[in-house]
């Protein structure tokens, strides 16, 4: 039996709903599906549901899973910085946003007021800018490898469906699922290139539900799973692999998020208190010498420093995502500092203004480059 028939709310050794023991077996006495898998009907829902999200995602070529099994790693960062990427190279994108309870991808894609509408083929998801541009009506500054920006982005997000955006999503197990149905087969997500799908921590319902109802050959294109460098992430996403393995969903790769602290230091146009702007500090005293310092260098150097700065102690023994990757025989697909400026365009809700010429956009892009490659696909999409 396969990990993906079980119901979310199965007990722990539940034979499933194929099984000949269905409803019968001892397990099944305090199960609230005993009787839906007794009478068969259980099976046959799971069955109609999948083959409903089969039909609606036919048109879609790539589903990729943004895995995690600890929270605060960066997940959805990461997944809109992804899918703002592959709109940026060409590749017609969808982002589905399964953190019920936690939405943020409106906010930091900018389409927080974004309205889901009903037509005849089905929910329409909100579109979303792939370029930004700067306060003075021109470009942001884009590397020549993000391509030219002739793909698109559309998102769905339970964020908008919520009446307020600060209310509480106070919902059991089953609800949740439903919602991720309705997500995979009444959306109208039309032809794509690549859907990412942003989930919640853990590996629960929401991870069960996805496993179950994307049908064989979409859930085969993978899951990133994303770490911080930190052994106590790295326990609970070790956990995730381990789910990855039971539920037969394939891990691309992964990803050690904010693995340092990259930002630009201060130039004497530009406040050292300023967001995301780095100062030199005497340590001795904590007098600033930025200035000082950058007098004494060639001033090429002086207008591009950086501070780049470890998240882990000095001595600490750990070898972080990589290893962990390494251990488990998985391709390391590379390492994403925290980068203020990413962070600040994620908070203002124009991310797409970050994916350029930022520390963090170009390495994303290298991780893109890997997952482009793993699925056959170019490093740009149209030229």
């Amino acid at each position: 039996m396969s990990a993906t028939e079980l119901p979310a709310n199965a007990p722990a050794a539940c034979p499933g709903p194929s099984s000949a023991d269905a409803g019968k077996a001892s397990p099944c006495a305090t199960c609230p599906n005993r009787t839906a898998c007794a009478d068969g009907s259980l099976k046959a829902a799971l069955s109609a549901d999948a083959a409903a999200v089969a039909a609606n995602l036919a048109n879609v070529r790539h589903v990729v899973l943004v895995l995690s099994g600890k929270g605060g790693v960066g997940k959805s960062t990461v997944s809109a910085q992804m899918a703002l990427h592959l709109a940026r190279r060409g590749f017609d994108v969808g982002l589905l946003d399964v953190d019920i309870c936690g939405p943020s991808v409106p906010r930091m894609l900018g389409v927080e007021s974004g309205s889901v509408l009903m037509t005849a083929s089905g929910w329409e998801p909100v579109a979303a800018a792939v370029h930004e541009t700067s306060g003075d009506g021109g470009s942001d500054n884009a590397d020549a490898d993000m391509g030219d920006g002739v793909g698109s982005l559309v998102v769905m997000s339970s964020g908008f469906l919520l009446p307020e955006k600060d209310e509480a999503v106070v919902w059991r197990g089953p609800r949740k699922n439903g919602l991720i149905k309705q997500f995979l087969k009444d959306v109208a997500w039309g032809e794509l290139d690549f859907l990412i799908i942003d989930t919640p921590p853990g590996t629960s319902d929401e991870h069960i539900s996805l496993a179950q109802l994307l049908p064989h050959g979409r859930s085969a294109d993978g899951a990133v799973v994303v770490s911080t460098p930190q052994e106590v992430a790295l326990a609970d996403v070790r956990k995730e692999l381990s789910f990855c393995n039971k539920v037969s969903v394939p891990v691309l790769g992964v990803v050690e998020n904010m693995s340092r602290l990259v930002a630009p230091v201060a130039t004497a146009q530009q406040s050292p208190t300023s967001t995301g702007i780095a100062m030199l500090v005497d340590s001795r005293d904590g007098r600033d010498v930025t200035q000082q310092v950058l007098a004494a260098l060639p001033a090429d150097l002086a207008r591009h420093l950086a501070v780049s700065v470890g998240v882990l102690p000095p001595g600490y023994d750990g070898d972080g995502a990589a290893g962990m990757a390494k251990k488990y025989g998985l391709n390391f697909l590379g390492s994403v500092p925290l980068d203020p400026s990413v962070a600040d365009a994620a908070e203002r809700g124009c991310l797409a203004r970050a994916v350029g010429g930022s520390a963090g956009a170009r390495a994303l892009g290298a991780v893109i480059d890997q997952i482009l490659k793993a699925q056959g696909e170019p490093a740009h999409a149209r030229v």
